[in-house]
């Protein structure tokens, strides 16, 4: 078996492929393209898998394509879809493409001599040039509509299925498009793969059946599985249903760390295999390991580190662990003094917080910080019993009754932790 097919398969990330698929791959460099639809201004985790995937054809030698579909991205996929979704305008469209372009660019190797060298191509190149008349005549013409209305993401539109009745004219002819961009890839760019999610099979198979029809050539598909939570949940969204992304702006690396150390330890050993490109002895090793201990959270650290590594680089990776430390107690107050406003507001989403004029927190009692000033403890006599107990921190530090704050101790110039006990904080905000 190809060596790419059987590491996609011990990793968990195969799930089918047209006969001949493995003969093609052992026989010579191959390449083959995914394709990414613009729906945003940047990637979210969701997409990492299909990355992933070209990285890994890459790694053993064959020549990946990443395809930006300025073209399909104006349509939309049906695959998987209940609903029709909004189209964009093409402004909107074009600033999505290069956003995606330059995201894309980072994760795999286009520079250097060699053959497998990755490219990017945007399917708008190829499609504004062709009239509907001629599409209609010399690619229509080749597929027919019960080829077209066999495949799932249209039955289970037209069914109602998808809980939805009913698929526009614009929506039916998705296929075709893509189906198209494999057989121009096939003509101009020597692609005979097409790799995508499970749900992509029948938008494949188009493209390849087109390819036979057309052009007489041989083109073949390859689909991973889409990936869900061990408990069946959809993966990729905070429990609010907000996304990951992979732009920095839109997701921090500090939340984006966190999402993989939160990993279950069944999601773990999964998302391990799926989303780094540790060898099989090093995560089995590893997954032993964690099972000898599994509330040290060896597994989650490490594919945490691995992600956002290769997403954000090593130095994000550092301010993120540093922040994820501050949060545990594992850090000094002069880390917690260092950060940034948005790190530090992210750490302690939730946490109550009061602004509080300058002159009424630095060189104030601590007595009177924490109860009128703040609102933080209900009285002085409460603040100071707690004082006299030991479990009053400022910073992450403890503090005496003697404590008086100064412009040092301010986290970014302007904040102050408070802190009752293990788990009760306040954010006094420095006005």
């Amino acid at each position: 078996m190809n060596s790419f097919i059987e590491e996609l398969k011990w990793r968990g990330l195969f799930s089918d492929m047209m006969p001949g698929t493995d003969e093609q791959l052992n026989k010579e460099m191959t390449t083959a393209y995914i394709g990414f639809d613009p729906t945003a201004d940047s990637l979210h985790i969701g997409s990492l898998i299909q990355i992933k995937i070209l990285a890994h054809f890459q790694h053993h030698g064959h020549k990946p394509i990443a395809l930006v579909g300025g073209a399909t991205g104006m349509i939309g996929d049906p695959s998987g879809k209940s609903a029709e979704r909004n189209l964009l305008d093409e402004e909107t469209l074009l600033h999505y493409v290069e956003c995606l372009k330059n995201q894309l660019s980072r994760f795999l190797n286009f520079e250097g001599n060699e053959t497998n060298n990755a490219e990017l191509v945007n399917n708008y190149d190829w499609m504004k040039k062709i009239s509907f008349l001629d599409f209609a005549k010399n690619v229509g013409k080749n597929i027919t509509v019960n080829y077209m209305m066999a495949k799932d993401s249209v039955k289970k539109r037209l069914s109602g299925e998808a809980g939805v009745d009913g698929m526009s004219f614009t929506e039916f002819t998705y296929q075709l498009i893509q189906g198209y961009d494999f057989l121009h890839l096939y003509q101009n760019n020597g692609v005979k793969l097409q790799m995508g999610g499970s749900d992509q099979w029948g938008n494949i198979t188009t493209g390849t059946e087109l390819i036979r029809r057309k052009a007489q050539g041989e083109a073949f598909a390859l689909t991973v599985p889409l990936i869900t939570k061990a408990d069946g949940s959809k993966f990729g969204k905070s429990e609010s249903g907000e996304n990951y992304w992979l732009d920095k702006k839109k997701t921090s690396p500090y939340k984006f760390y966190q999402f993989w150390l939160n990993a279950t330890d069944s999601d773990a050993e999964r998302f391990i295999k799926f989303y780094t490109f540790l060898a099989k002895e090093e995560i089995e090793a590893l997954i032993e390991e964690h099972k000898t201990a599994p509330h040290e959270r060896k597994l989650q650290k490490k594919l945490a580190e691995e992600v956002t590594v290769w997403v954000h680089g090593r130095e994000e990776y550092e301010r993120a662990l540093k922040a994820s430390e501050i949060l545990f107690g594992k850090s000094t107050a002069e880390d917690l003094v260092s950060l940034d406003e948005e790190i530090f507001l992210e750490i302690f989403d939730g946490v109550p917080q009061k602004e509080v004029a300058k002159d009424d927190v630095l060189g104030i009692n601590i007595v009177d910080l924490l109860s009128e000033k703040s609102g933080f403890l209900k009285s002085k006599s409460e603040a100071t019993r707690e004082l006299k107990g030991n479990s009053i921190s400022v910073n992450k530090e403890k503090a005496n009754e003697f404590y008086t704050a100064n412009e040092s101790d301010l986290i970014d110039g302007k904040f102050l932790l408070l802190q009752k006990g293990k788990k009760s904080y306040f954010i006094v905000k420095v006005i």
